[in-house]
């Protein structure tokens, strides 16, 4: 891989890095708001059984969500630190030694695996 290519892909890393920790960020204020600014009522307890299940369900969701996020981020990282510390090592597959394809880079810069590696790695995971 060439380096106006690396280039690209730490580029789009570091993109992809902005926008989750801006999603993230989201996710913290919405965590650090209480309950009663959340949904604007003058107390902090719903009037309703139904209400309290359904807020209780949002922050749940929400709480799934900044975890998604949060699990991106760190794959984000693994790469960024495969590109600075080993560039000859980035793009290429970490099971069978194959170059990545630039595609499939280009869609998803932290990939690790080739697309047959991925492929049989999902295949076993649903047996």
């Amino acid at each position: 891989m060439n380096k106006k290519q690396l280039g690209h892909f730490e580029k789009r890393l570091l993109e992809e890095r902005a926008r989750a920790l801006k999603e993230l960020g989201h996710y913290g204020e919405s965590f650090d708001a209480t309950l009663q600014a959340a949904d604007g009522d003058l107390s902090s307890y719903s009037f309703h059984m139904a209400d309290q299940g359904t807020d209780a369900m949002e922050r749940e969701k929400a709480f799934l969500m900044a975890s998604k996020e949060g699990r991106f981020l760190w794959h984000l990282n693994q790469a960024l630190r495969r590109l600075y510390g080993t560039p000859e090592k980035y793009g290429k597959c970490e099971n069978c030694g194959e170059e990545i394809s630039y595609e499939r880079l280009d869609a998803l810069p932290h990939a690790r695996l080739c697309i047959n590696c991925k492929e049989k790695e999902e295949n076993g995971k649903h047996r």
